[in-house]
């Protein structure tokens, strides 16, 4: 198995109430059960208040990188990433467990 994380940081002056973060959160969330190689999906609003820390995580499992592959590709979840391009900036870790 695959792990995809995902850690978001808004934009300075970007607030979770922004329309456009409201739309990209729910791209996202809607992704699960959409795409079918998704087997493990969680996402959420980071609730540390340490400066280091990013503001939105998604937790992820894909059987394989093939399917990890198919899901970066899948017209859904780019469609996700573009809203996103607008207003954060984001790092991942993809890992074998």
């Amino acid at each position: 198995m695959i792990r995809h994380l995902v850690l978001f940081k808004l934009n300075e002056g970007v607030e979770r109430d922004d329309p456009r973060v409201v739309k990209g959160v729910e791209a996202f969330r809607a992704l699960d059960g959409t795409i079918p190689e998704i087997r493990f999906w969680e996402l959420g609003w980071n609730v540390s208040d340490r400066p280091i820390a990013h503001d939105f995580a998604i937790n992820s499992a894909f059987d394989d990188r093939d399917a990890l592959r198919r899901y970066v590709e899948h017209p859904d979840h780019q469609a996700g990433v573009a809203l996103w391009r607008e207003f954060a900036t984001w790092v991942i870790a993809d890992y074998e467990f």
